[in-house]
């Protein structure tokens, strides 16, 4: 795993042992980002069930203004920490907590974001996607990555796209 392109390219990052994080395949990243390329530098960039911070350090490496980090583990986090030192990009704030405690701090404190990517357990609830819009700026856009073959229960996704096993939905701030 590593960041593919940027101001920390090429370095190799670390992921928490076990199997509790899915770091996201080069190939499904630089799909994402190159989707993702013209929002990118300057924005705002939510990265939720974070594991090892692989993607929010993609963005913050191609030119986002700032990313915050959410996750619940704290091997993720430690993991997080040291790729964070190793890519040495700044503008990085660390939740330690459950994603419903910061989405529920986040709005209360009027924070919002220009793309919010989240990638919760296979199999976990969509809920996040609902209550994440609340944390949407004008314009903004929602990704999930999940596993293919999971389904996106009710909700509408703008696009899907899939590279191998992974599955992005795509969420826009009117989609329902």
């Amino acid at each position: 795993m590593r960041v593919i392109a940027g101001k920390a390219k090429r370095t190799l990052l670390v992921a928490p042992e076990g199997l509790n994080t899915r770091p996201t395949a080069d190939r499904a990243k630089e799909g994402l980002f190159n989707i993702l390329a013209p929002r990118v530098r300057g924005a705002r960039f939510l990265d939720m069930f974070c594991g090892s911070g692989a993607i929010g350090i993609e963005a913050l490496s191609r030119g986002a203004a700032e990313a915050v980090f959410v996750e619940n583990s704290p091997a993720a986090i430690s993991a997080l920490r040291k790729n964070l030192a190793k890519t040495r990009l700044s503008d990085a704030e660390i939740f330690e907590l459950p994603v419903e405690t910061a989405v529920s701090r986040f709005s209360t404190n009027g924070r919002k974001f220009d793309i919010i990517f989240l990638d919760p357990p296979y199999g976990f609830d969509f809920l996040p996607v609902s209550e994440a819009r609340t944390l949407l700026a004008e314009g903004g856009i929602i990704i999930v990555e999940t596993d293919s073959s999971f389904p996106a229960g009710d909700l509408t996704p703008h696009d899907v796209r899939l590279y191998g096993r992974t599955k992005f939905l795509f969420f826009c701030e009117d989609d329902t």
